[in-house]
């Protein structure tokens, strides 16, 4: 369902610093005094800042401003309590923290089994056609995946894909276009070549990724019919983000109790999503007779978004079955409340900040040490399962709503004045979340001489 999502700040969160960078890579730092935008601008660099113009050569220049540059930062980072988000360094990795949550519409939502927690070791299985339905995970016509990409450690293909419901009039079950779809572009992720060294090799794209797994299901015997939105993206060792989106599902970016990006949706119509599509020749021409024509994008019709990552980023990848039932700063409050609680996100008179080392709230619960809450529920064991189990509940919840009005009810009211449609609107729910965390490389052992 097409919902048009704006960005959004959440009032006790919003106070974020500005970043003075000069021209040596630094440790970027904040100026108590002076609030930013969420989108922070650079400073003039060091040298503007000269009282006087004194004539030394530039090579003479540029090394006393980055060793007093250094200097000043190092001086910074003792006194730091909290991470500030800095660009990465060469000591530094990006590790990114993955988990999807999901639940079928008419079912009732558990979140102690609804929950997919991503293992970048584990092996992707290979698609198998005609595969029984009872391995696909309980979210009905919605489907997602989280793939390694290719060989490069740490790097992560992840998407969601949304059957689209049209499909059942004709026969056709649209959660087997889905689920397959996903299934092919976790296994061509996961086969994805590596980059050359030498920089004339390209790494895969979104875009392609998307190409490979559509053309995929194009060729699968089993799937007669059927289509879906998409929405596709690529995570870097370096904190790189592609996305690739076709249709109503989307992304969030969140950063220090903001929302920093967001997606669009694409829609030709209200309610008529972009889509991906496998039409029988006989639904064509039956079209054609009639003087109509069948919904049949392409790929290349997805919309292309790239971001620089940053240590506490959340992403958020879901399908309509979320962005229908709340809006931005929903779903901004709820990842605020469980950042904030958990003390991955702090207040502090300087704004948000980010705790320097993330993996105490990322990593799995050892077993044994996973308790249960006072209902005898399965405590929930990191971070950004919390997240996203946190949101489908929500989203869950806020469906079934007959009186709060949500961006659904807002969109059949834009375009049908007249139409009575009071709060949320019943869908399957399917989301991934990506908690970034950038973590020291540990230093290598020292090798032992003859």
């Amino acid at each position: 369902m097409a919902v048009a999502r704006c960005s959004v700040r959440v009032p006790s969160l919003s106070r974020t610093l500005p970043l003075i960078k000069p021209t040596a890579r630094m440790l970027a730092y904040h100026v108590p005094s002076t609030p930013a935008p969420l989108c922070p601008q650079r400073s003039r660099p060091l040298s503007s800042l000269a009282p006087r113009r004194v004539d030394v050569p530039a090579a003479k220049l540029q090394h006393q401003q980055c060793c007093a540059a250094a200097g000043l930062a190092t001086t910074l980072r003792q006194h730091a309590a909290y991470s500030t988000s800095a660009p990465s360094s060469a000591t530094t990795k990006f590790v990114y923290n993955v988990c999807a949550s999901y639940i079928a519409k008419g079912r009732a939502f558990d979140p102690s089994t609804h929950l997919f927690q991503f293992n970048p070791y584990n092996r992707v299985q290979p698609p198998k056609r005609g595969r029984g339905k009872a391995s696909r995970p309980e979210s009905g016509q919605d489907a997602f995946f989280v793939s390694r990409l290719g060989t490069v450690p740490g790097e992560v293909a992840l998407g969601v894909a949304d059957g689209v419901g049209g499909w059942m009039d004709s026969g056709v079950d649209p959660a087997d276009f889905s689920h397959a779809f996903c299934d092919y572009m976790a296994a061509a992720a996961a086969a994805a070549p590596t980059t050359s060294t030498d920089g004339a090799g390209k790494p895969l794209s979104a875009r392609q990724l998307m190409q490979m797994g559509y053309e995929a299901v194009c060729h699968d015997p089993s799937i007669k019919a059927g289509g879906s939105t998409a929405i596709v993206g690529l995570l870097t060792a370096d904190g790189k983000l592609e996305v690739a989106n076709l249709g109503d599902s989307g992304y969030i970016l969140l950063r220090l109790g903001g929302v920093h990006a967001c997606s669009e949706p694409q829609t030709h119509a209200f309610n008529t999503p972009f889509q991906l599509s496998v039409v029988p020749p006989a639904v064509l021409r039956r079209a054609a007779a009639f003087g109509g024509s069948q919904l049949m994008d392409q790929p290349r019709d997805a919309e292309i978004s790239r971001h620089r990552l940053r240590h506490g980023d959340v992403l958020v990848f879901a399908s309509d079955g979320l962005w229908d039932n709340l809006f931005n700063q929903d779903v901004l409050r709820i990842v605020g409340r469980a950042m904030t609680r958990a003390g991955a996100w702090v207040n502090t008179d300087r704004g948000v900040q980010v705790a320097p080392d993330l993996r105490p709230y990322t990593s799995p619960t050892p077993e044994g040490e996973t308790g249960a809450d006072e209902g005898g529920a399965q405590a929930v064991a990191t971070l950004q399962s919390q997240i996203a189990t946190d949101l489908v509940a929500a989203a869950k919840f806020a469906s079934l709503s007959r009186t709060i009005d949500g961006p659904f009810a807002k969109e059949v009211k834009r375009y049908f004045p007249h139409e009575v449609w009071h709060g949320g609107k019943e869908d399957d729910i399917c989301l991934v979340t990506v908690l970034v965390s950038e973590e020291e490389i540990p230093p290598a052992p020292a090798k032992a001489k003859l």
